[in-house]
């Protein structure tokens, strides 16, 4: 992978991570459209580059993750990882197979469109803030499962899990953001703990440089998202998903090749 690659890879996963289109997904389509090889070191990068999308999280949410310790917020972080964490362990092999089809990633980017033009007619937000109990954040990370599947977007499965369990789109959105970091953390903890006896001189270089875009990209994004969330809801996200969707069906409908290489 060359440095040019990592850091479209890069800016794809800072700018999707915590919108709900997909980051999984996006780092498919255009991993595709250039014909990025899929060994395993660009599978472990497009795991491993949400390390600098975590960090971003951890920065901007200083206060609630380091200097105001609350072993209750981490308790609760802890629940809600669980399902993932054993769901994720059980399907690894499954979940990598599901990484190398476009296919899966284009039905399920058009199916969860319709979800989110929806979702604010199904589920009523409200806009205050309320506490959070330990059933409801396990019941966020039963949600979080759902993402396991290439396409469907962790952040939109975890925030509609919020909005679900009663608390407002900021709220949910800001939950989300916080599970993402222990999720994803152990999600590029154990791929590369699989394949770090491959890693070459070069691949660290090419690691690090996409993890620092992805943190940049990843902080200007979730600062944008909230506030766009606050306003205007899904369907904005929803109509580019369901787009994105039918323009994928149409080019492999057609005979255009853009299943990994």
């Amino acid at each position: 992978m060359s440095f040019w690659e990592a850091f479209v890879l890069a800016v794809v996963e800072g700018l999707t991570e915590f919108l709900p289109v997909s980051s999984t997904g996006h780092m498919i389509i255009v991993s595709s459209f250039m014909g990025i090889g899929h060994d395993e070191f660009v599978k472990m990068f497009t795991v491993n580059i949400q390390f600098g999308a975590i960090l971003s999280v951890v920065v901007l949410y200083w206060k609630r993750f380091v200097k105001d310790i609350d072993l209750n917020f981490y308790l609760k972080l802890f629940i809600a990882f669980i399902p993932a964490a054993v769901f994720g362990f059980l399907l690894n092999d499954l979940i990598d197979s599901m990484l190398e089809n476009v296919y899966v990633v284009a039905i399920t980017l058009l199916l969860g469109g319709i979800v989110l033009v929806f979702i604010d007619k199904w589920i009523n937000a409200p806009v205050g803030e309320k506490n959070m109990s330990f059933a409801q954040a396990f019941k966020i990370g039963l949600f979080q499962c759902i993402a396991m599947i290439p396409g469907v977007s962790r952040s939109a499965a975890t925030i509609i899990g919020g909005m679900a369990q009663g608390f407002s789109r900021k709220q949910a959105a800001e939950f989300s953001f916080f599970l993402a970091v222990p999720t994803m953390a152990a999600a590029g903890g154990y791929k590369l703990l699989k394949t770090y006896d491959s890693i070459g001189a070069e691949d660290v270089k090419v690691l690090l440089f996409g993890n620092a875009v992805a943190f940049v990209v990843a902080m200007i994004a979730i600062k944008f998202f909230i506030g766009f969330l606050t306003r205007y809801g899904f369907k904005v996200f929803g109509y580019y998903r369901i787009a994105l969707g039918l323009l994928l069906l149409a080019l492999m409908a057609s005979g255009y090749k853009l299943d990994i290489v």
